[in-house]
């Protein structure tokens, strides 16, 4: 079982920057079609921008740590009875679309498309929940009871081709579109082709130690948004489902290392990440413990058709951050 050790984890943090370690899995040419172009494996850049800016930030660091120990505690509180007062929390979102080419612009069909996938991955009403294996169905999230409602889509052209992780698409004096009261909306940027260190990248997250500050959402490519004229195989919305998951405060499920930990003790450890279209049962060793990792979870990196289902445990973490006393108290307006 996985635990929480807060002394080794914010060490860790402190002195080395985890990498999502998947070079060779995303490279494409620099003048690669935006849309047209599909790349084999996934890449979430969200955990090394956190563990960066974490290192580079004394405050993020105290926000870090009290959000950990709140979900601590809140886990501790829901094993004697405590729930949220209100049951489901409906998170506001603004959805921020920066486009050079119409393929870029993507429609207010698909944006309604990318919301129907988030609720229907959230409250475990997703079509390909059925295929969660009888070892892991006792162990399902279910409904997280969390949920999103669309209150606007903001448009920008530009004539920028390619985006990097630096933020630029979240500033208007970089060509972007500056957050939307990040404090109480779930902004989430829309943009072209998304690079980093030679890799394309489908998104990333903030984590909620950046509640409310001026870069707090979620970035997405175009080409991985929704599904209707999405680059398979990332093609089902589950690139935002994944990012949105870094957004209410659940790590890889691998935590970014070998055998790391992800904070969640229903989730096998696994080695590392896996990619494309795994069968089941998938064993992995750890501690000398032999079993099959859980990659069918959303915060793994395997293709959209291959993931369907959160942890129980994963769902308690989500809850925490958007309960009355969490790092995103801000979300619930409504």
């Amino acid at each position: 079982m996985k635990k929480l050790f807060f002394g080794a984890l914010m060490l860790g943090l402190m002195t080395a920057c985890n990498t999502d370690n998947v070079t060779n899995q995303n490279e494409a040419p620099a003048d690669e079609p935006t849309v047209s172009a599909a790349i084999a494996q996934r890449g979430c850049a969200s955990e090394e921008i956190r563990q960066e800016a974490l290192k580079n930030n004394a405050e993020l660091r105290q926000r870090f740590t009290d959000l950990e120990i709140n979900t601590e505690n809140f886990a501790k509180g829901v094993k004697f009875g405590k729930v949220l007062a209100d049951g489901t929390v409906e998170i506001p979102v603004v959805v921020n679309v920066i486009y050079k080419t119409t393929a870029e612009n993507v429609t207010d069909a698909r944006i309604a498309e990318q919301i129907a996938v988030l609720n229907a991955d959230y409250s475990g009403t997703n079509s390909d929940a059925s295929k969660i294996p009888s070892e892991f169905a006792s162990v399902s999230s279910g409904d997280t009871k969390v949920k999103f409602r669309l209150v606007n889509t903001i448009r920008k052209s530009t004539s920028k081709t390619s985006w990097s992780t630096n933020d630029d698409m979240k500033k208007a004096s970089k060509g972007g579109i500056d957050a939307t009261n990040p404090t109480n909306y779930l902004n989430i940027w829309v943009v072209g082709k998304m690079t980093s260190q030679g890799r394309t990248i489908l998104g990333y997250a903030t984590f909620p130690e950046s509640a409310g500050l001026w870069n707090d959402g979620v970035v997405i490519g175009a080409p991985y948004f929704g599904k209707t004229g999405a680059s398979a195989p990332f093609n089902l919305g589950r690139t935002a489902t994944h990012e949105v998951g870094h957004y209410l405060n659940l790590r890889h499920i691998w935590g970014d290392t070998n055998c790391g930990n992800d904070l969640v003790s229903d989730t096998p450890t696994q080695t590392t990440a896996n990619y494309g279209k795994p069968a089941y049962p998938l064993y992995n060793t750890c501690s000398g413990v032999q079993r099959s990792v859980m990659f069918m979870n959303y915060m793994d990196y395997v293709d959209d058709g291959a993931m369907f289902m959160f942890s129980a445990g994963q769902k308690t973490r989500m809850q925490s951050v958007v309960a009355t006393t969490g790092a995103r108290a801000g979300l619930r307006v409504y």
